[in-house]
């Protein structure tokens, strides 16, 4: 049996793979394993993205948590990152985001953190899957047992005021000053239709920049639809319109951020990083010198960290193993090419609106253009191509002969001048292929066809 937690909780099609009956079941054991934890009536919170099954979700989540005692704080719509934050702010043992990220609108996922604002452990969410299957033995109270729901109408604003409030410390603007941090500066926004689409707007405005925005009216089904962190084109073309000084873009649930300079050309997440890095270092606030990055980083991050003598260590793709490295050696900076940027020192997981805070930060204080500060790191040709498979065939690969003897040609092709590297993707029913090459297009000519390869003998 396949495990049901992935690399970034439970995901799947709505009301299909992950259905109500699934997320009530998910709800029961996942309350009691937590209450066992605590050793008390457990507190969660729950928070949501702009999916229209959100809201069947949460229900279901909610009723099964409710059927074992606890007390259910509902967010409403608001960022991942946000419920990690207020469950510690809250003082509650856990959170709960229902969000399938970046996924498109009719996927969605259940994601866990732990009372720290941590995602939960892998031996804790095998505990959970394990006590599924035994959920309907677990103890069903009742009169004054039973749990219940709580509206939690503050968390927007609670999270926003803690952005507010990193952005004060590292800036060391007074109360007076934080309004005006960034007056004077014109910022465009991409909310993905997501998440973000209200806090983001919010906490720019109030600390003084001048505001564009562009994709914040979810209706339910327009999440990352063309647009968001996965789409730059539209914040690219946005930023070129508006002559803003940079710009944003946030996936669906606002852990990611991209960003795009003043001349409307893209900034990734290895480059954001390698800006970050070497400002943190220069005010000696990063831990011991090393940025932790995954092995989908560009091979210009690892050249520029060498050049600028940074230390740089990679993971496994996902955002959970770079914070467990980071956790692990006492780093405290890190994250992925795809947006995920982990400032531990303020957060304990990726927060796209913080990042876009911090990162403009470096920009206003530094002086220079975007454009200028993104020439630091070389980003070398890197093409990548997805090939679909059914979730429960995406390791088969390294099984599959005539897909190995691909891949050993293209390993023996790039070797001096590259590098060749396959994963099944943690998220989404898909192999990913990554080649680095001198040349773009012949590089992406060889991922498409590998990516062919891999579906037909995968089919």
């Amino acid at each position: 049996m396949s495990r049901l937690f992935g690399t970034d909780g439970v995901r799947g099609l709505a009301n299909a793979e992950l259905t109500p009956e699934l997320a009530f079941r998910l709800g029961r054991a996942g309350a009691y394993v937590l209450s066992k934890q605590t050793g008390d009536q457990p507190k969660i919170i729950i928070g949501t993205d702009t999916r229209r099954s959100a809201d069947m979700l949460e229900a279901a989540l909610t009723a099964g948590m409710c059927s074992v005692g606890a007390l259910v704080y509902s967010a409403g719509v608001i960022p991942t990152p946000a419920v990690a934050r207020l469950v510690r702010f809250y003082g509650l043992d856990a959170g709960v985001a229902i969000t399938a990220s970046h996924n498109p609108m009719q996927d969605n996922g259940i994601k866990f953190f732990n009372g720290q604002g941590y995602k939960l452990a892998d031996s804790l969410e095998d505990e959970i899957e394990e006590c599924m299957a035994r959920v309907d033995e677990l103890p069903r109270p009742s009169g004054e047992g039973v749990g219940y729901r709580i509206p939690c109408e503050t968390a927007v604003q609670d999270y926003v005021d803690f952005l507010k409030g990193v952005v004060r410390s590292v800036s060391g603007a007074s109360d007076e000053e934080l309004p005006r941090v960034f007056a004077g500066m014109k910022i465009a926004l991409d909310c993905a239709n997501g998440a973000t689409s209200v806090p983001a707007t919010l906490v720019f405005h109030e600390l003084g920049a001048e505001v564009y925005v562009i994709n914040n009216d979810p209706d339910g089904t327009n999440i990352n639809r063309g647009c968001g962190s996965t789409h730059l084109g539209a914040l690219t073309a946005f930023v070129r319109e508006t002559g803003a000084d940079a710009g944003f873009a946030f996936d669906g649930d606002g852990d990611r951020m991209l960003a795009a300079d003043e001349l409307g050309s893209e900034v990734d997440g290895d480059q954001i990083m390698s800006v970050c890095a070497l400002d943190l270092r220069g005010k000696g606030l990063l831990a011991r010198d090393t940025l932790v990055v995954t092995v989908m980083s560009n091979m210009g991050l690892s050249i520029m960290c060498e050049k600028h003598g940074l230390n740089i260590e990679k993971t496994a793709v996902g955002d959970r193993y770079v914070l467990e490295r980071m956790l692990e050696r006492g780093y405290n900076f890190g994250g992925e090419q795809s947006g995920h940027i982990i400032f531990l020192d303020h957060s304990t997981t990726g927060d796209g609106i913080l990042s876009a805070l911090l990162f403009l930060l470096v920009i206003k204080n530094s002086g220079e253009r975007l454009s200028r500060l993104n020439t630091l790191m070389e980003v070398l040709p890197q093409a990548l191509a997805g090939a679909k498979v059914a979730n429960d065939r995406k390791r088969a690969f390294s099984e599959n002969e005539r897909i190995k003897n691909a891949i050993r040609t293209l390993e023996d092709k790039y070797r001096n001048e590259g590098r060749v590297l396959i994963r099944p993707s943690g998220t989404e029913p898909l192999v990913r292929v990554l080649i680095e090459g001198k040349d773009r297009q012949e590089a992406e000519r060889d991922a498409r066809e590998l990516a062919g390869v891999i579906e037909e003998e995968l089919r």
